[in-house]
């Protein structure tokens, strides 16, 4: 299994073969894959090569979660490939390429929507292909096509066997079927721990992202976004909402913008303002009244930046008049819209927490390539990305639960600043009043989104409740679920495996659990206030139920990187904003030394693929911050963590 390199530079690739998705989308779509002299198209996902190769087109943007992997090992295992023989080109501008679980309203990979919009598309072209190959083979040796299958990159019968490459013309003559029935069980590559695909380019420096492209008599451009004060320094381009300094290397560049040293006009955008914001959208909201015994507790989270492994970046082009792009984005077609059309290639991710979702060194990168006529490239500096940064907006909840005579709640009142998901557990009467803030700082996509804080929130009071009527959390949680079975099982399968202990005094242990993207998920960790006074964390173990799993390897890799994205959070020194921008604190990635220990158990489930981006960063602080109350009755009720200023 390979990425075709040369594709990855110019966003599409030509080979001769079979191409094949024909019944997997409308056929009022002409398909739209590149092809070369010789080739034959069927539809949009697949290319079989004369040469044996199998490229999959694939929609979504590669942002460290294994899409590039998982898609294409579901289309090779319904079409019986060789997956040594599998490439991945990423797909060309098409409407057959919307993601459908998003509304349909262009690419998209968010929200953990991927495996869920495309694993069944995948799955039908390669279902067509292989009828479409078995039949080309059973005309040749005489035989019922039903009477053939696939595996290994052959069609087979009774001992004989034909290459793909062999039949890929004869396949491309023949009608492609109405229906193409999916197999009955994996052939061989489904459900598998397959290598990634885009591991061995990143080990070796191979893999080509957006700050890699190199074109002839191409510059370079540093730049600053923000509203100019007044004139600009002389040599400097000034767009709306940005200046820039050009030169023949980023290092010039860097150093001439440096040197002019922009003045730019502030905004109301301060820490003051962002705290007001969140009051106003709380005040807009009364609490519910409840009556008889109740429990109440407040929960707050500061705005979270990205971790910004990649800072924003793009190359642009005009020949002829029509612009070529380069960028990195989770959203090819807005951006291509905010472009004002051409031909964008999107550009591998390097960062999997979402600030791919905009890209605002793009339209200068653009505006300067029309500008000087010569292709420009743009790459925001790391500090001035994160200054910029459209952060995960803060919320703020106030929760309160009436108990009954059995010591279960019977009623749940909410007022919450931000976004509330619905509530698992069953307590009676839910009555949550919800506001999105109005705050002074650009917000965006993170991911996780409003999971982050419901979840923090939600398993944070169900575990002050817990212990508040003298109830064992993990019994108590499990009481709460009926008609949740799965939820349920990955609860008692992560404390089963983490030793849980009951949570009581000389605990250092604590549990959460969430239901997101039609996937479930629990964690156990361990975890203290450390000498430093910052919250230690030693260990976490989570059970995860994500449906019919496509590559168990893939879902560990996501779980564990979601855990450790989340730690980045909830550990980070409280953000700061000044003018609208961060000034300091926020989270950093973290070193490998810094992590604790992590063991994922996947439960194996015959329900539909649910999502994972996303899944894990929601439970770890829950699940920290109970663990934290259990060994030092210190109740973390605000993230990022600050242990020394609560109690």
């Amino acid at each position: 299994m390979r990425i075709d390199r040369r594709t990855l530079l110019v966003g599409g690739g030509a080979g001769l073969g079979l191409v094949v998705a024909w019944a997997a989308w409308p056929r009022r779509f002409a398909p739209g894959l590149p092809i070369g002299k010789g080739e034959q198209v069927f539809g949009h996902y697949l290319k079989v090569g004369t040469d044996g190769r199998v490229t999959v087109a694939v929609p979504q943007v590669e942002t460290g979660q294994g899409i590039w992997t998982a898609l294409p090992q579901l289309l090779a295992d319904e079409l019986g490939a060789d997956w040594t023989k599998v490439a991945v080109i990423p797909a060309p501008v098409g409407r057959v390429y919307d993601n459908q679980v998003l509304g349909g309203r262009g690419r998209t990979t968010a929200a953990a929507t991927s495996v869920r919009a495309f694993a069944e598309p995948m799955r039908q072209a390669g279902a067509t292909a292989r009828i479409m190959l078995c039949a080309a083979a059973a005309k040749q040796w005489g035989v019922a096509a039903g009477e053939c299958d696939t595996a290994g990159g052959f069609v087979l019968h009774e001992g004989k066997r034909l290459p793909f490459a062999a039949l890929a013309e004869a396949a491309a003559q023949a009608a492609a079927p109405e229906d193409a029935p999916l197999r009955n069980r994996p052939a061989g590559l489904a459900a598998q721990p397959l290598p990634r695909v885009d591991g061995p380019p990143k080990s070796d420096g191979s893999m080509r992202f957006a700050a890699d492209v190199r074109l002839p008599g191409q510059v370079y451009a540093a730049a600053l976004i923000g509203r100019p004060a007044g004139e600009v320094p002389k040599g400097l381009h000034r767009g709306e909402g940005w200046v820039a300094a050009v030169a023949d290397t980023s290092w010039a560049a860097r150093r001439a913008l440096a040197a002019a040293a922009p003045a730019f006009q502030g905004s109301r955008g301060d820490d003051d303002g962002i705290t007001q914001a969140v009051e106003l959208a709380l005040a807009g909201n009364e609490l519910p009244s409840l009556t008889g015994r109740t429990v109440t507790a407040d929960y707050a989270m500061a705005p979270v930046p990205h971790l910004g492994l990649e800072p924003p970046a793009a190359t642009a082009r005009w020949v002829n008049g029509q612009l070529e792009a380069w960028a990195s984005t989770q959203q090819p077609d807005a951006l291509l819209a905010a472009i004002g059309g051409g031909q964008l290639y999107p550009m591998p991710v390097g960062s999997p927490d979402g600030v791919a979702m905009s890209n605002p060194a793009a339209p200068i990168a653009v505006e300067l390539a029309r500008r000087l006529g010569r292709p420009v490239q743009v790459v925001l500096s790391p500090a001035h990305a994160r200054a910029v940064d459209p952060v995960l907006a803060p919320a703020r909840a106030r929760l309160r639960a009436q108990l009954g005579p059995d010591n279960r709640p019977i009623a749940l009142a909410g007022q919450v600043a931000g976004l509330w998901p619905s509530f698992p557990y069953a307590v009676g009467r839910v009555d949550v009043r919800a506001a999105q803030p109005a705050v002074p700082i650009t917000a965006g996509y993170l991911r996780g989104q409003d999971g982050l804080f419901a979840a923090f929130a939600r398993e944070s009071f169900i575990d002050e409740l817990a212990r508040q009527v003298g109830s064992e959390p993990l019994a108590f949680r499990i009481s709460l679920l009926p008609g949740k079975p799965r939820l349920a099982r990955v609860l008692s399968t992560a404390a089963a495996i983490g030793g849980w202990d009951g949570g009581g005094s000389g605990s250092s242990l604590g549990l959460a659990a969430h239901s997101a993207y039609g996937s479930h998920i629990a964690l156990l960790a361990s975890a203290t206030i450390g000498g430093d006074g910052q919250v230690a964390v030693d260990r976490l173990v989570c059970a995860v139920d994500c449906g019919r799993v496509v590559n168990p390897q893939l879902v560990r890799q996501q779980v564990e990187s979601g855990l450790i994205a989340a730690l980045a959070y909830a550990r980070a020194p409280a953000p700061s904003f000044r003018d609208g921008l961060l000034r300091s604190g926020g989270g950093v990635a973290p070193t490998l030394a810094g992590t604790p220990r992590i063991e994922v158990e996947v439960i194996p489930s015959a329900a539909e693929p649910g999502g994972l981006s996303g899944l894990s960063t929601a439970v770890l602080a829950p699940a920290v911050g109970n663990a934290v109350a259990a060994a030092s009755g210190r109740r973390l009720r605000a993230l990022p963590f600050d242990p020394m200023s609560e109690a």
